[in-house]
């Protein structure tokens, strides 16, 4: 839940306050730089995808959820940037080359490479299936498309509530199954979740 300060300047936000726009903005970009930088370890990568954050943010203000984790909304745009970035590199034949040589790190096993992040999507989609249609469907709107809580209820023609009660459900099976057989970054999978 968004603190009370928190959905004052998201309400303002909402009506388009450019001020509400600025004080969430100074407050959350060197969060979300951090955040980014940890995979990236490029600044200059780190910044334009904080500013794609935020124009996605100023773009889209008028369907942002004030009842809603406004910082997991953030993080979760913040996450499939970066991802986003990722996969592009990695589509790149020398994509390993790259990513060590970013991170500095000589051990290929800690970074994310393209076969844990190809085990990750499969094992996520394996037990997105074992989910139940509805559950299925609620969770793709809601953490594939970035759906509000409001906006998969209006498109399904159900509850705000019922809503809530499948992503809980879903995300308590997919915490509770993921990573079980694989060896993965934690904080990855937490995010991926999230």
């Amino acid at each position: 839940m968004a603190t009370e300060l928190n959905k004052k300047l998201i309400k303002l936000l909402k009506k388009g306050d450019i001020t509400a726009f600025d004080t969430i903005y100074n407050k959350y970009c060197p969060k979300l730089h951090q955040f980014v930088f940890m995979y990236l370890k490029q600044d200059e990568d780190a910044e334009e995808i904080v500013q794609e954050v935020f124009l996605k943010i100023w773009a889209s203000r008028a369907k942002i959820d004030v009842f809603s984790s406004f910082e997991s909304f953030l993080f979760t745009i913040a996450y499939n940037e970066t991802m986003s970035l990722l996969r592009k590199r990695v589509s790149d034949r020398k994509s390993k080359e790259y990513l060590k040589s970013l991170q500095q790190i000589d051990n290929a096993d800690q970074i994310i490479d393209e076969i844990q992040f190809n085990e990750l999507n499969k094992r996520i989609e394996n037990l997105l299936n074992q989910l139940t249609p509805r559950q299925k469907e609620i969770y793709l709107l809601s953490r594939k498309d970035g759906l509000t809580h409001i906006e998969i209820a209006q498109k399904l023609h159900i509850s705000e509530s019922t809503v809530n009660n499948h992503l809980v459900k879903s995300l308590k099976f997919l915490q509770n199954h993921i990573g079980s057989s694989l060896t993965i970054n934690l904080l990855f999978v937490c995010l991926f979740l999230s």
